[in-house]
């Protein structure tokens, strides 16, 4: 009489290959969503800095010169022949273009000025506008408000705007 053995398995069943691979793709859903948000916050920093960099020349200027210089358009007022630039209170390489491809938009008087990045045009509000004048910030990372529209705990335009008035 001949014995049956039991041949043992050396692999995975279709139905273990098919769950797993089923884990792996919901888990790269959820990482490439959240990676694609934190993607659109620093760049929202980073326009953010750039901003803050300009203001900082132009406050800089203000206080060597008594105002402001009257410059009608960003392109001018970071180009080589900006007095900004020319008096090295602004680097040399600042973008005319915001992380999205969109041209920041800036001008000065001799007694205001107002700089602006529109943000990721597709997400509105929460990566939205900023806008920056002597003596108020709108739209910094961090400063959104809530769903109930109260103020955040921590709001970075606080800190901002305290920077502005020291």
């Amino acid at each position: 009489m001949k014995t049956a053995k039991k041949i043992k398995q050396k692999g995975f069943s279709l139905m273990e290959l098919m769950i797993a691979l089923t884990i792996i793709g919901i888990i790269a859903v959820v990482g490439l969503k959240f990676m694609g948000n934190q993607v659109d916050e620093a760049r929202h920093m980073q326009a953010f800095d750039v901003l803050s960099q300009v203001r900082s020349g132009l406050a800089e200027y203000n206080m060597k010169t008594g105002s402001y210089p009257e410059i009608g358009s960003w392109e001018a007022m970071v180009g080589a022949g900006s007095p900004l630039v020319t008096r090295h209170m602004i680097r040399v390489d600042i973008p005319v273009n915001d992380p999205w491809g969109n041209p920041y938009e800036g001008k000065s008087t001799k007694t205001s000025f107002e700089l602006k990045c529109a943000g990721r045009p597709d997400k509105g509000e929460t990566i939205g506008p900023i806008t920056i004048t002597q003596d108020r910030v709108t739209g910094a990372p961090g400063s959104a408000l809530q769903k109930d529209g109260s103020a955040p705990a921590a709001s970075g335009s606080a800190s901002a705007q305290e920077s502005i008035s020291q």
